[in-house]
């Protein structure tokens, strides 16, 4: 770790240290062991000769294909030797268990998967003797096929559809996947003419490189945005800001109109019913036009109150524009973190693929097919692998927003720019690395005890949908409800806490409270930013997204022979707006950092000799404010 101490310093300097020291180093080892844990599930599916039942396939007798098996007791026809029969054949591969996602049919080692339609038993024995692969039961002997018995539940259901083997993984495949429609149904409820996903699936693949060039445009929007939003930033702002003073007083307006027109024609009317009905409705409209005045004189004074406070929030995204500039680094940032994610997740899953093939064969009493299951505590490795997704997923964000955060404080700190390092974000990564894991981890973790009960509450509650009564239902989407909400808190926090580590090499506990006890010092400030910042954030990715489906009808234009523009278009809007939301966290990020340095900087400094500011010319002027 490249540590010699964790001693905390007694007094804060607030600015950024050059000599660190290591923080939460205990975290560090409690997440080194969990990590050593994963590997430790992993090496066991493997031990245990899951990988392999996972990627050469097993029959329902529990051999392994392609290999020499050992006998399992009680099993009948198991510890066969499959050396020359490497492929995976289901003798019923459409009959699809919907809940479960798997395949309810006997499954046999085969040394050629069927390149042909079978329609006959007669086929099925020539295709054995010429072929030499039998595609029923191993007790069955081919040239019996027609005659025997046994041939409706131990041979293949007729008539048998041409397969080819999977890449990597040996299993026989249905060329035509059509079989596969009451699955499909199941998961793309809204297709009812099979003709309409066959003309979707056709303009997808027609347009793929329209697709492509469409998702290309969103990244490059997404990187000049990201540059010229502090330009725009000033137009935004003040144009929200009239649109919600103009609505407000708009709509105000129209109440109390409504209420001296109802009033009016209450008196003219004679019936009695009608007189009392519009005599209702004249006081309810008397009461929405008072709340609205009220809300909107409460707005007004707000937004008088407020308005240098948004003007502090301009400001940080013109010098947040100016980080880029400075630190073009940043702008691959969510490249790199999405590669690593990619590779955990990928890891993951292959891991949770391997535990579904682990443990002891068991002969299921309903089908008589051979499972495999893991029995007593190492049925409890799947709910490790499951709390290492969410922590492990955690720490990677983290680490993202404290290398983010480690780059920003270097730059605001640094007065003059020209000093900076010759690659900051590269130094933030070797801070991180050497001295910090362990803060990232202990963040990580935080989250991540508010992330379970959340996920589990959401799981009950989709499991009892329709079953629980409106009280319980009411009490679980609080309950998930203020989860999230804390969840959000502790987020926002978290980043402060990093950005304060990342200034003062703090654990991160005392990091957390520094940076709490800012914020609640400028809590108006951060409610102005937070809420003005976040919609020209949200604004901007809108923006991104409509340029990109407005290029994307242009193009599509001119491929007159698509006729379904719909499904493209969603894939690629949503691709702008999760490029969007990557890339503008970041310039988020950012913002925050810079305002955290900014209100310590105002608070510390005063800028007289021994005390000068370290801030932007942009923000002095609103420093004040």
């Amino acid at each position: 770790m490249g540590c010699s101490g964790s001693a905390e310093r007694t007094k804060r300097e607030w600015k950024p240290l050059e000599d660190r020291s290591c923080t939460d180093i205990a975290w560090f080892f409690i997440f080194l062991v969990f990590c050593v844990g994963m590997g430790g599930i992993c090496g066991y599916a493997i031990v245990t000769g899951a990988a392999s039942r996972l990627i050469f396939g097993y029959d329902s007798y529990g051999n392994t294909c392609g290999q020499r098996n050992d006998q399992i007791e009680g099993i009948r026809l198991s510890g066969l030797d499959q050396t020359d029969k490497k492929y995976v054949f289901f003798l019923d591969p459409c009959n699809i268990d919907i809940v479960q996602r798997r395949i309810k049919s006997m499954a046999l080692c085969v040394s050629l998967c069927p390149d042909t339609e079978l329609k006959t038993y007669a086929d099925l024995k020539r295709f054995a003797i010429v072929n030499g692969s039998e595609l029923c039961s191993y007790e069955l002997a081919a040239h019996r096929y027609p005659s025997l018995p046994e041939r409706t539940t131990k041979c293949p259901k007729l008539p048998v559809p041409p397969s080819k083997s999977l890449p990597v993984f040996n299993r026989c495949t249905p060329v035509d996947i059509s079989c596969y429609s009451k699955f499909a149904e199941a998961l793309i409820t809204f297709v009812s003419d099979n003709s309409v996903l066959h003309r979707l699936i056709a303009g997808v693949m027609a347009s793929k490189e329209i697709i492509l060039g469409l998702c290309l445009l969103a990244l490059v929007l997404s990187m000049l945005l990201m540059v010229i939003i502090r330009y725009i930033s000033a137009v935004l702002v003040w144009i929200l800001t009239a649109l919600v003073v103009l609505g407000s007083l708009g709509g105000t307006g129209v109440l109390w109109w409504l209420y001296v027109d109802h009033r009016l024609n209450a008196n003219e009317t004679i019936v009695k019913e009608e007189q009392e009905l519009s005599r209702d409705n004249t006081q309810a409209l008397l009461v929405y036009a008072i709340a609205a005045t009220v809300f909107t004189v409460v707005l007004l004074l707000l937004m008088l109150f407020m308005r240098k406070r948004v003007a502090l929030t301009i400001a940080l995204f013109h010098v947040a524009g100016k980080v880029f500039i400075h630190l073009p680094l940043l702008v691959l940032q969510p490249f790199w973190t999405f590669l690593a994610l990619m590779v955990f997740w990928v890891y993951w899953i292959m891991v949770l693929l391997f535990l579904g093939t682990t443990g002891n064969p068991v002969q299921n009493e309903e089908t008589g097919l051979v499972e495999f299951h893991m029995s007593g505590p190492l049925q409890y490795m799947s709910w490790y692998h499951a709390v290492g997704l969410i922590w492990i997923s955690e720490f990677i964000l983290a680490c993202q927003q404290m290398t983010v955060a480690g780059a920003v404080v270097t730059y605001y700190f640094t007065r003059d720019k020209t000093k900076l390092p010759l690659t900051p974000i590269l130094s933030s990564v070797f801070r991180l690395i050497r001295y910090h894991l362990g803060t990232v981890a202990k963040g990580a973790f935080i989250i991540t005890l508010v992330k379970i009960p959340r996920l589990i509450l959401m799981y009950i509650h989709n499991q009892l949908k329709g079953k629980e009564n409106a009280c319980a239902r009411c009490m679980l989407k609080a309950c998930i409800c203020c989860l999230w909400c804390l969840e959000k808190c502790l987020n926002y926090l978290n980043q402060n806490a990093y950005a304060a580590t990342a200034i003062n090499s703090t654990s991160f506990c005392t990091s957390a409270r520094d940076a709490f006890v800012i914020l609640v010092e400028n809590a108006l400030r951060v409610a102005a930013i937070n809420a003005v910042g976040d919609f020209v954030l949200f604004l901007g990715k809108v923006l991104i997204v409509s340029c990109t489906a407005f290029a994307g009808v242009m193009a599509l234009n001119y491929q007159r022979d698509y006729t379904v523009w719909v499904l493209p278009l969603i894939i690629v809007c949503l691709f702008a707006f999760l490029v969007a939301h990557c890339f503008l966290s970041i310039f988020e990020i950012v913002v925050d950092v810079l305002f955290l340095c900014f209100a310590i900087d105002t608070k510390y400094n005063d800028g007289s000799p021994g005390k000068e500011f370290y801030m932007d010319k942009a923000l002095m002027g609103v420093r004040g404010e």
